[in-house]
């Protein structure tokens, strides 16, 4: 992998993600998120309702070092049934560093529903890793909820909907400050529409992947728009990966 963007005096030096995607402990009362998506050239973020298929060697390193460094991982139930997510895979000597910086060893992960509908037998409630939480509504069936109660912390961030900004502030109240964003398209608008979103990652794949695709925004309509500033570019293979940050966080 090389860096295209900032230019540097050793073009061929070997890149260090850790440093390259590095994000400081959020000031107290604060939090950072961070959103994490792959597409196609022509905007396509999933072939087949998956997004496995656009990614390759180097989208696969950077998702997993993302991960290593959050806090939290966040994503929406539509994301984590296609997906079949499970806990996060993090090796002992990172382990032992995230302790060392003050983070757990490894970061749960948290799904969006307002519905609750979730499988309580489902991968990500029975592998072994922390207790995932789930971010629900006051509204969200009873009986679903005290079934996820038994595998899962259920939090209530909303009434009849899930409101993203409260469950982003539940987060960082359990000390969750950096929240890594992995999708879906629904809940990256929700995110963005109410104003969190502090940086973007993405992958942009040599893949045509044709018409009436799933973009990484879905669901929402908004008219304003949002300048980010360009971090950097990595290459690797013919596939970009592009950091973006918002210019006033």
């Amino acid at each position: 992998m090389r860096q295209l963007l900032p230019p540097r005096t050793d073009p061929g030096a070997p890149v260090d993600l850790d440093v390259a995607y590095a994000v400081a402990v959020p000031d107290p009362g604060r939090h950072h998120v961070r959103v994490n998506f792959v597409t196609s050239v022509d905007g396509a973020a999933e072939v087949g309702g998956r997004s496995g298929a656009l990614g390759g060697v180097g989208d696969r390193e950077i998702f997993q070092r993302l991960r290593w460094l959050c806090d939290v991982i966040l994503v929406g139930s539509g994301t984590a049934r296609a997906e079949n997510y499970g806990a996060v895979k993090v090796p002992p000597e990172r382990q032992a560093a995230r302790e060392a910086a003050g983070q757990a060893p490894v970061p749960p992960v948290a799904v969006v529903s307002g519905r609750l509908t979730l499988d309580p037998t489902a991968r990500l409630f029975t592998s072994d890793g922390p207790r995932p939480i789930v971010v629900t509504c006051e509204n969200a069936p009873a009986d679903r909820r005290a079934a996820l109660a038994g595998v899962a912390d259920v939090v209530t961030a909303g009434t009849d909907t899930v409101d993203t900004r409260a469950a982003v502030e539940a987060l960082a109240a359990r000390g969750l400050t950096r929240v890594l964003c992995e999708g879906g398209p629904s809940l990256h608008a929700d995110l963005a529409v109410a104003g969190l979103i502090d940086e973007l990652c993405l992958t942009i794949s040599p893949l045509v992947a044709g018409p009436d695709r799933t973009h990484i925004t879905a669901g929402r309509q908004w008219t304003d728009t949002e300048q980010l500033d360009l971090a950097h570019v990595l290459e690797q293979d013919g596939t970009l990966f592009l950091r973006y940050r918002h210019p006033h966080r």
